[in-house]
């Protein structure tokens, strides 16, 4: 403001003194002329200012706008980093739902996988206690048939004891009646006397020797009724026990079909393989797996468990079904049980109850396609068997196969409420059923029989805190 009107004073004295020497040569009044310049020159003073005030507005207009350019590209930057951001924010959290998104789908399919298996063993489940349902149905029946059978012929027993208590009153009552005949017969004729008969001689003949003779003959045919009534009751006492003893078995029977022995010194089974805890990462690999479809299959190891529930053995598990063969065990099911699948949903539960001692045992475990048979050994006695178990499958090969861990996925996915907990040594599979002698002799301790397909040989790996130990004989291992 100040610049501008320095700089048009000098131009205003300079447009006035111009003015001023113009004048003379005008009229002759010179207060008359002057009145009019001074009015043009206020004016013009006026019109100055008010063009100063437009300009000075226009100049305070246009640095407003300038600040308030400068302040909108500074705002738009701050936006543009702001937007940049907010971008990069949303990726990164886009990232992390995309991330969590694949993690909830991985637990779904793995949850459905799992509910469909746990459906499907809950329907074989409840088809076997239907089937054991009807067993004890029957058997009860059999068990009550039985029971009344052995009820009737103890009335039976009663009631021919009963006959013959009255059969010897009725001997009795006869030789009191024979006592009196022949005392009359001997008052009657006491000189008649008949000897030298080759035949059992009668009373009268008796009496007619004396009166010893017929009390010799009394007493030894009342020991002959009294025997022949005994020696009826003892025989009828010991058929009915037979009975009771075939139908029911013996305590010793029962013990003996309960309770195992464990082996003696076994030596010479190769490699002990020891899994110490539940961790996921204990678990063997096997390979080659299976080769050729199999219609028959042996599984025979020694087995030493260090806790109170049977873990998972061996799996096998194709890209179409991680269950194809399974020797499943887990911490929630019964104690000394274990799920011999094969094709899953299809298992059967069976019992290794001798295996929680903390001893080593032997079993062998059989399946056939054909008719669906399987037999459990331990110990070399068959503790289960049964029939129509996967009749006609066949179990793939090119799967894969570990021991001490169950697969949800091929090679993968462990669970270690399902982890084997204890020690292995002398397994072996073989595609074909072992005979009950070649079962004995393994159990032994002697030579393997020919055929195995995969013994602990064709171990490729050893995860996690498992330890491979050389023992003499088993009962020398830690």
């Amino acid at each position: 403001m100040e610049f501008l009107k320095k700089k048009t004073l000098p131009f205003l004295l300079i447009f006035v003194s111009m003015y001023i020497h113009g004048t003379p040569s005008q009229g002759a009044d010179p207060a008359r002329q002057r009145k009019p310049f001074f009015e043009r020159l206020r004016r013009l003073e006026e019109q100055f200012q008010r063009f100063q005030q437009v300009t000075l507005t226009h100049l305070q207009d246009i640095a407003s706008n300038y600040n308030v350019y400068y302040n909108m590209d500074a705002r738009f930057q701050g936006l543009v980093e702001q937007s940049q951001a907010v971008a990069l924010a949303m990726n990164q959290s886009q990232a992390a739902i995309q991330g969590d998104v694949a993690q909830l789908k991985t637990w779904f399919r793995k949850s459905q996988r799992r509910s469909r298996k746990m459906d499907a063993r809950l329907q074989a489940l409840d088809l076997s206690l239907s089937t054991k349902n009807r067993q004890w149905v029957e058997e009860e029946k059999e068990q009550k048939a039985q029971r009344e059978a052995i009820a009737s012929m103890a009335v039976s027993f009663r009631a021919l004891q009963d006959a013959l208590a009255s059969l010897t009153q009725q001997v009795h009552g006869q030789d009191a009646r024979l006592a009196a005949l022949e005392g009359q017969i001997q008052r009657s004729s006491p000189s008649t006397v008949v000897l030298g008969l080759t035949t059992a001689p009668s009373p009268t003949q008796l009496a007619q020797r004396g009166p010893g003779s017929l009390q010799l003959w009394r007493k030894s045919q009342a020991s002959k009724s009294s025997s022949q009534h005994r020696n009826s009751s003892q025989d009828f006492t010991v058929h009915v026990q037979e009975m009771q003893k075939s139908q029911a078995p013996s305590n010793h029977q029962a013990a003996s079909l309960r309770t195992y022995q464990g082996p003696g010194n076994i030596c010479g089974t190769g490699p002990v393989l020891i899994f110490p805890n539940t961790s996921t990462e204990n678990v063997i690999f096997l390979s080659p797996g299976l080769l050729v479809p199999l219609r028959a299959l042996t599984f025979c190891s020694w087995v030493r468990m260090a806790t109170n529930y049977l873990g998972t053995l061996l799996s096998y598990a194709t890209n179409d079904n991680d269950n194809k063969l399974v020797l499943h065990g887990r911490d929630s099911l019964v104690p000394g049980s274990i799920h011999f699948v094969i094709g899953d949903p299809v298992f059967r539960e069976l019992s290794l109850q001798p295996l929680l001692d903390g001893q080593w045992h032997h079993i062998c475990i059989i399946w056939t396609s054909v008719e669906g048979k399987y037999w459990l050994h331990v110990d070399r006695r068959i503790v289960a068997t049964g029939s129509r178990f996967r009749e006609g499958y066949e179990i793939p090969p090119g799967g894969s196969l570990v021991l001490g861990q169950e697969q949800d996925t091929v090679g993968g996915e462990f669970d270690s409420s399902e982890a084997f907990v204890g020690s292995i040594s002398g397994l072996a599979i073989w595609d074909r059923a072992l005979l009950p002698g070649e079962v004995a002799n393994l159990a032994s301790g002697k030579e393997l029989p020919t055929g195995a397909i995969l013994t602990l040989t064709n171990v490729t790996s050893v995860g996690g805190f498992v330890q491979r130990v050389k023992c003499t004989c088993l009962e020398q291992c830690p």
